[in-house]
């Protein structure tokens, strides 16, 4: 399953997962009401957009891409902001999306997919992305990765 490795853009991946779970939404198994629900999604949804512009801004301050297909075009290891905080803001802030998408939902299955995304992303963009930034950036990036958790 390597040939899926750093081939399918996260946002599409994301949008693909938010897709599949409107679809299998079948009931609602939520104890919010409604309105309570649509807070808490909104909320989670606010959070994730930010966390992820937040990668997004710190990316371009630091003149590197933020395009997740071409990783090896990494021109400097970015820690500050809020990567000071996660590795993955823009992974993180789409895995908050999903979650609040799921809480919309309030359905069994719509939980599942959060979850498929932390696998899919993980195995296939974020394992890739630091190979390539540890032989890009060596003892800096492992120091890095002890400092700094993957997701938060």
């Amino acid at each position: 399953m390597k040939f899926l490795e750093l081939r399918i853009p996260p946002p599409l991946v994301g949008g693909l997962i938010g897709l599949a779970m409107w679809a299998l939404t079948t009931h609602s198994l939520t104890g919010l009401s409604g309105s309570a629900r649509l807070i808490v999604a909104v909320v989670l949804v606010l959070m994730g957009a930010g966390v992820s512009l937040a990668g997004v801004v710190s990316f371009r301050r630091a003149r590197t891409t933020v395009n997740p297909l071409k990783p090896e075009k990494t021109s400097s290891l970015v820690c500050s902001g809020i990567y000071r905080v996660t590795r993955n803001p823009m992974y993180l802030g789409f895995l908050l999306v999903l979650i609040g998408w799921a809480v919309m939902l309030g359905s069994a299955f719509a939980v599942l997919g959060p979850v498929l995304f932390v696998v899919y992303i993980s195995r296939f963009q974020i394992l890739p992305e630091e190979r390539v930034l540890q032989n890009l950036f060596g003892d800096e990036f492992t120091a890095y990765q002890a400092r700094v958790r993957r997701w938060l």
